[in-house]
């Protein structure tokens, strides 16, 4: 009865849905009617201006070769300034190569374990997580009365080291279980 009362006056017979009369001169030759896409679907196939796809930061081999390349040198600085750090070397590069290890060890520790997020909120959250764990760790050996710039680097390394093969851990782990459940 409730729906007897909402039911349409006419029948599908009587409107079909492809019109009767023919298609005009000029909608026979639209291009969606041989499979063309409209522009709004092409948009994200044009090149940019710089000859990049603009799919990402790394868009060509040489891109990524740089990287790559900015990577390595940010590892051997890091590595000379832990060097430089423990060994008490009078170099006055011992003081920005130090703070570089202090903050990019556990910033890279944190972005490896952030990976799929956007590059620039990995960035920031990677940054502060650095300042924090470097923090924390001060704060610490000051509570304790152990403070020592050796202490220092070597606990700030570790934790780092430590969130590093978690997280390797972790993800590994997942891809077992993925193996164990076969999805």
């Amino acid at each position: 009865m409730y729906m007897a009362r909402f039911q349409l006056p006419f029948t599908a017979r009587e409107f079909p849905l492809t019109a009767p009369w023919r298609l005009r001169d000029i909608e026979v030759r639209h291009p969606a009617l041989q499979g063309a896409k409209s522009p709004m679907q092409t948009i994200g196939i044009k090149p940019s201006s710089s000859g990049g796809s603009g799919d990402g930061p790394a868009d060509t081999p040489a891109d990524r070769d740089t990287w790559y390349l900015l990577a390595g040198a940010g590892v051997v600085a890091g590595g000379a300034g832990l060097v430089l750090a423990l060994a008490h070397a009078d170099s006055p590069l011992r003081g920005p190569l130090a703070l570089f290890f202090l903050l990019a060890a556990p910033g890279s520790a944190f972005a490896a374990a952030l990976r799929g997020f956007d590059p620039w909120a990995r960035f920031l959250v990677s940054a502060a997580g650095a300042v924090c764990v470097v923090m924390g760790v001060a704060q610490g050996m000051l509570a304790t009365h152990r403070w020592s710039v050796d202490g220092g680097v070597i606990a700030v390394g570790a934790l780092s080291a430590l969130t590093f093969l978690l997280h390797l851990t972790i993800r590994k782990g997942r891809g077992k279980l993925r193996q164990w459940y076969g999805s």
